[in-house]
């Protein structure tokens, strides 16, 4: 999860990987957009500028497809108040992480 206004960083190693920003169609489906679309510097950094879902894959070879190296960000429109600690008697698993094989850091 983001915020807007918030950067997040793909780093990678460039030729290797690179990144595409796509819609909810072409995440499921692995579709590779152009080339030219791509962003490959291996430092990508992209601003959640506004609210809703992201998603971004990597277009080299079977990457997506196979090895799930893809992610989808949900952008909210600002920080919103904590939750409650959980009582001592509930416990709580953390979310699979949708992001395979691309390391990505939020700032």
């Amino acid at each position: 999860m983001g915020v807007a206004g918030e950067n997040f960083v793909f780093k990678y190693t460039a030729g290797r990987h690179n990144v595409f920003k796509v819609n909810g169609t072409v995440f499921t489906n692995c579709t590779i957009p152009p080339p030219n679309e791509a962003l490959t510097t291996g430092n990508d950094v992209i601003t959640l500028a506004t609210p809703g879902r992201k998603w971004y894959i990597c277009g080299v070879n079977d990457h997506c497809a196979n090895y799930r190296q893809k992610l989808a960000i949900t952008v909210l429109e600002e920080w919103a108040s904590p939750a409650p600690a959980p009582s001592p008697s509930t416990t709580t698993a953390p979310a699979p992480s949708p992001a395979y094989g691309i390391s990505v850091s939020g700032h």
